[in-house]
């Protein structure tokens, strides 16, 4: 978006977000030198928001106590998996994982922040656990390299065959939406 494009916005909408705000900042930061249209809508954002046309909306601070709780059991696993074998893994990857599979504790105070802590470690954990140990085990699985992958499907043209076997089971007509597609692209 251009700054002409999000002052338009915020005059419309009556506010002005953190991530308009944001973006214009960046915007300002990354440009050598703003045109006269930049300068132009940045004036009239700032008349807007002196006269309480536009009112800018305050950064709302939360935290997801989920994550602390996810990488510190993480952090846990990792290190005793490494102090005992050569592999080295990537606690970022296993926390979305186990992220991706897990209930969210947001909260906006410290006060809020300690019940969800509470009230995660009395009814969480075991599943914080659970899913963390299936998230390490399932990047322990997952294949180092393309070479690697390849190597488990097959070898030379068999992968072709497959693939393409693959799709004739898959897609009902196969052949005729084949050559339908071929003779509407001629």
């Amino acid at each position: 978006m251009s700054i002409k494009q999000i002052v338009d916005q915020a005059l419309k909408d009556g506010f002005l977000t953190p991530a308009m705000e944001s973006e214009v900042g960046k915007i300002c930061d990354s440009a050598s030198e703003l045109s006269l249209e930049e300068y132009m809508a940045l004036d009239r954002l700032m008349g807007a928001l002196l006269e309480g046309e536009v009112v800018s909306m305050p950064r709302k601070q939360f935290i997801n106590v989920m994550e602390e709780l996810v990488l510190g059991e993480a952090i846990a696993r990792v290190a005793e998996i490494e102090q005992t074998t050569d592999n080295n893994l990537d606690i970022g990857d296993i926390a979305a994982y186990a992220l991706n599979r897990l209930p969210p504790l947001y909260a906006t105070t410290e006060q809020g922040a300690t019940y969800q802590r509470q009230r995660a470690r009395e009814e969480l954990q075991e599943l914080i656990s659970h899913q963390v140990r299936s998230a390490i085990g399932r990047y322990l699985d997952r294949p180092e390299s393309i070479g690697e992958l390849i190597g488990t499907v097959g070898k030379g043209g068999e992968i072709t065959e497959q693939i393409s076997s693959l799709l004739q089971s898959h897609a009902t007509d196969y052949e005729g939406e084949r050559s339908i597609l071929s003779e509407s692209l001629l």
